[in-house]
């Protein structure tokens, strides 16, 4: 009998077992003699026309699915027209399949502008599903890369009211930076006004970190301008958080010099502290190097200030798990008199530095 190749994952029955017990049967997968052929005859050559009829049976199936995308990279009009004709009736169910959702995303790719907009227009009423869904949040994402401005804005504005939900979901959070990237601005402001009042709280959480980083990167600066300033009434606490430090860093590297000098200004009188810290420390590596001229003397200098005992913030860094760090990114991007300053001082600890497995490394790196 040969199954219904429109159904993704044919039909099939575990052996009843005659002992009672309740050890688990393994369910076997009826496939067609088609893809039966196709798995197991390596000899012979398989074309998209070969499978007419089948193309949700084979989407459905790690081989098959792998056949499918790769021939679509390559094929002819037609052929991505039967494909897509086939598909279509079942593209839901695909888009939600762990091997399914990878022809989708080829048909987006590779298909004309029509076929993807009908693509999408099936879509439509299920894209938050879809997001929070480990395949389908890769569809989505492919769709809105595809599709042209005015579906882009109807599919994301199916999230209004869910914004949240999705950027602090492993899947959803995906969907959310991919339309920070692709979508216009004024197609997107419900998701920023989303984030008054919720910007440590997202900077702080593993998934809203990644998001916040998108939206500083890609949204122009009258969008963002409050949000920013929101960012930096919580600078102190960020720096030393393990998922804002890397928010930190990220205005430090891509942000303008008002705001990177307004965060190294907040990391001014704490050097030592901050470098000894696992998360700041890597902050004050990136005020150091993205930091003004002025700014980065400012830091050196607060760290070769001698205290009263004769010591200086430089000697326990240099043998810290965290701090030398710092202090080897000093001597990367410093030169002339502040650097010769800074290998004087280190200069006289190198052997006492070689007992310390972190001083090692500023030996290698001096």
């Amino acid at each position: 009998m040969t199954p219904n190749s429109n159904s993704l994952h044919e039909s099939s029955t575990a052996p009843s077992s005659s002992s009672g017990a309740a050890a688990e049967a393994v369910v076997p997968i009826i496939r067609s003699p088609l893809l039966e052929e196709f798995r197991n005859n390596k000899n012979k050559k398989f074309g998209l026309r070969d499978i007419i009829h089948h193309v949700v049976e084979f989407s459905g199936d790690q081989h098959g699915s792998r056949f499918i995308q790769q021939k679509l990279e390559t094929a002819s009009s037609d052929d991505k027209q039967f494909v897509f004709d086939e598909i279509l009736p079942n593209c839901l169910q695909l888009m939600t399949d762990v091997f399914g959702n990878y022809v989708i995303q080829k048909l987006f790719e590779h298909g004309n502008q029509a076929q993807k907009t009908v693509l999408a227009k099936h879509m439509e009423g299920h894209i938050l599903s879809l997001s929070l869904q480990m395949y389908g949040c890769r569809v989505v994402q492919k769709a809105l890369e595809y599709v042209l401005t005015d579906q882009q804005a109807v599919l994301i504005r199916e999230l209004d009211g869910c914004v949240l939900k999705c950027v602090k979901d492993q899947n959803g959070n995906h969907v959310v930076q991919k339309a920070i990237e692709r979508v216009p601005a004024q197609h997107i402001q419900f998701i920023i006004d989303t984030f008054y009042g919720q910007v440590y709280h997202l900077a702080t959480h593993p998934y809203g970190c990644r998001v916040i980083q998108r939206m500083f990167e890609h949204c122009p600066e009258d969008q963002t301008i409050y949000l920013l300033e929101e960012l930096h009434r919580s600078t102190s606490q960020l720096v030393q958080d393990q998922y804002g430090n890397y928010v930190i860093q990220h205005i430090l590297e891509h942000g303008k010099p008002k705001d990177k000098a307004l965060i190294i200004s907040k990391v001014r009188g704490h050097t030592l502290q901050l470098s000894k810290h696992k998360f700041a420390s890597n902050v004050v590596e990136k005020c150091v190097a993205y930091g003004c001229q002025e700014d980065r003397q400012a830091l050196i200098e607060e760290v070769l200030m001698t205290r009263p005992d004769g010591s200086y913030p430089l000697m326990s860094m240099m043998k810290d798990q965290y701090a030398n760090y710092v202090v080897q990114k000093m001597l990367d991007v410093v030169d002339g008199n502040q650097r010769d300053l800074l290998v004087a001082k280190i200069k006289p600890h190198l052997q006492g530095l070689k007992k310390y497995t972190y001083g090692k490394h500023l030996i290698s790196s001096k």
